[in-house]
């Protein structure tokens, strides 16, 4: 066990809200714990907001929460909380050992930006420039803060998320259950998959859409999608599910499906690796990565190309047709399972990059 070690992390305040469940939130979650049980003395740092656009009252909170913290303390930020305020986090980094956790550049959400791209970007720029380091969730978002923001590549650590055991799932026939676990917001592309879909109404498929479903137009014109192409009795938008209930949706999947516009990682594909479920999505952003390949060779899901109803139709409907393809996608699926990461690598992966930075380097 490590001892004497000491970490300050800076958290959106939803880390544990099951109302919001994420990705960055489950990897958030699992390392600040997994570094605990490994004798660090973690002090989490909860500021709300709605970020990367505070309130002004939000932005004070957290300017007042990191001067809080003592002069040469280790940091870890959550790029989400800190990369939209350079002008917080500037005057604390020169004093802060302060490391950027990277789930997702800002400026890659797809629609409901609040500032244009380039400020984005800028106020991005700013703030990893002022790190120590800056951790990332992938190679593929490496390669972006690098040629995008003009970090060394020696301050960029590639930390992958892990992934937890979990029992082989049942399927229901092996082919028509569908599941996607996902926001629904345009960057996951659920217009996409609708759109797939409606053109292929005679097969016997059903879909479950799991995954915070905001108030939005996005959302008002899915629903109307699913109205007009005759969908809405097939297509679940059940909201977020975490826990035993999410664990059950998974279980009874055939087929998990992703259609994002970009993904920096995409830890939904492991998570129905981990079961054994094969996956459909998108050939973009870390996907590949995080979907890898069987011992063989052999993939074990589908990439088709982004934002292409035509494409993921085609792929869906050979998955339909042919019970020989989706045996060979299963087994791949069930053989990369025992590949994956853990979140016990994980979390000594991230403590090999910090107690880098307690050494000076």
């Amino acid at each position: 066990m490590s001892t004497g070690s000491e970490l300050y992390a800076v958290l959106p305040a939803t880390v544990d809200d099951p109302r919001v469940p994420s990705g960055g939130n489950v990897y958030d979650r699992r390392v600040c714990t997994g570094l605990a049980g490994l004798g660090w003395r973690v002090h989490e740092v909860l500021v709300g907001g709605d970020w990367p656009y505070p309130s002004p009252r939000c932005r004070t909170a957290l300017a007042e929460a990191l001067a809080a913290v003592p002069t040469g303390a280790l940091v870890l930020a959550d790029g989400l909380v800190v990369c939209g305020v350079p002008e917080v986090v500037l005057p604390e980094a020169r004093r802060l050992r302060f490391v950027v956790l990277v789930h997702l550049p800002l400026a890659d959400e797809v629609g409901g930006h609040e500032l244009p791209l380039a400020e984005l970007d800028a106020k991005e720029r700013a703030t990893l420039r002022a790190a120590r380091a800056v951790v990332v969730t992938g190679l593929h978002t490496a390669a972006r803060v690098v040629h995008r923001h003009g970090i060394a590549d020696r301050l960029v650590h590639v930390v992958s998320p892990g992934t937890a055991p979990a029992p082989l799932a049942t399927g229901t026939d092996g082919a028509t259950r569908l599941l996607c676990v996902a926001s629904v917001t345009p960057r996951k592309g659920h217009d996409v998959l609708v759109r797939a879909l409606a053109e292929l109404a005679d097969e016997p498929w059903t879909l479950d859409c799991v995954g915070p479903v905001p108030s939005s137009e996005y959302v008002e014109q899915l629903r109307c999608d699913l109205d007009e192409y005759g969908l809405a009795g097939r297509v679940r938008l059940l909201g977020p599910r975490v826990g035993a209930p999410l664990a059950t949706l998974y279980s009874l999947a055939d087929l998990v499906v992703l259609p994002s516009r970009e993904e920096p990682y995409g830890m939904v594909i492991t998570e129905a690796l981990a079961r054994g479920v094969p996956v459909l999505a998108t050939r973009v952003g870390g996907i590949p990565e995080a979907l890898g390949r069987a011992e063989d060779g052999t993939r074990p899901g589908l990439l088709v190309p982004p934002d292409d109803p035509v494409a993921l139709a085609d792929a869906l409907r050979d998955w339909f047709a042919d019970p020989e393809r989706r045996s060979v996608l299963r087994s791949a699926a069930r053989e990369r399972r025992g590949m994956l990461p853990s979140w016990e690598w994980t979390t000594r992966r991230m403590e090999t990059v910090l107690h880098g930075l307690k050494r000076g380097r």
